[in-house]
């Protein structure tokens, strides 16, 4: 199983980005998946998560400015950033628990390999 996060680039203060993050292997289920992030010198921070069933949750920092969003059948997780601050610049790391073919018989947590996303002022 792999998670591949694409979508990062060098944007003004303002602007947007759109993330995406696809889920492969063989996959039975996703539950939750998400997307975090980790600025130079700071721990690595939830940003905004989403259940297989559509609930979400964000960090205040970003609520009303990202959103977040799946495609079940693609295995997909997305994450629209709007109004970008220098702030939101940051390595964005996807985050899925998958159930899969050979694996513990449980959801196991994966991340993909980060996308730097970078807001100049």
């Amino acid at each position: 199983v792999q998670l591949q996060a694409s979508g990062g680039g060098l944007v003004q203060a303002g602007g947007s980005l759109r993330l995406s993050c696809a889920a492969s292997g063989s996959i039975f289920s996703i539950s939750a998946m998400g997307w975090y992030r980790q600025a130079p010198g700071k721990q690595r921070e939830l940003v905004a998560a989403i259940t297989s069933g559509g609930s979400t949750n964000y960090a205040d920092s970003v609520k009303g400015r990202f959103t977040i969003s799946r495609d079940n059948a693609k295995n997909t997780v997305y994450l629209q950033m709007n109004s970008l601050k220098p702030e939101d610049t940051a390595v964005y790391y996807c985050n899925a628990d998958i159930l899969y073919a050979g694996g513990s018989g449980w959801f196991d947590e994966y991340w993909g390999q980060g996308t730097l996303v970078t807001v100049s002022s």
